[in-house]
């Protein structure tokens, strides 16, 4: 790892808002570059623990969560896949993948720290106040926790 560049971390789910934020990076940040990249390329998928999935509790709770770790396990597998497709499709060799358990808000201000990064990217959902209130906002979350700049890219409205 010890390549001496700026870590720059990208954080990743299932949306297409952050597959939106990865290839918008790629093509403005690492692209233009060529063969020589800016940063070192860490990719964070937060992956959701099953209890905080369901949020209740009863006997059906044992039967079920075997089979969401499965899913949730298969959709780590296919959002990795997805990044290294694209950072394939756009000349970018050096991407390390990172999967980890827990609320994304926490997995990625942590990655921050862990890793020093300079810049975290964040795709932006684009929820309303109502939606955001209730969800809460990653991206405001990281830009007001994350100990380094953040960039939040959103995907422009069709």
């Amino acid at each position: 790892m010890g390549s001496g560049k700026q870590v720059m971390l990208i954080a990743m789910d299932d949306s297409a808002h952050s597959m939106y934020a990865l290839e918008w990076t790629l093509d403005h940040l690492f692209t233009p570059f060529g063969s020589v990249q800016p940063f070192q390329l860490i990719v964070i998928h937060a992956r959701p623990v099953p209890i905080s999935v369901l949020q209740l509790a009863g006997p059906a709770t044992a039967e079920i969560i075997p089979m969401m770790e499965i899913d949730l396990k298969k959709a780590a597998t296919r959002i990795t896949e997805k990044v290294k497709e694209l950072c394939n499709k756009k000349s970018v060799k050096e991407v390390d993948i990172d999967v980890i358990e827990g609320d994304p808000r926490n997995v990625l201000c942590e990655a921050v720290d862990k890793h020093h990064a300079s810049v975290l990217v964040v795709g932006s959902h684009g929820y309303g106040p109502m939606k955001r209130a209730v969800l809460g906002s990653v991206s405001d979350y990281c830009a007001h926790h994350a100990h380094c700049s953040v960039m939040i890219v959103k995907k422009p409205k069709t």
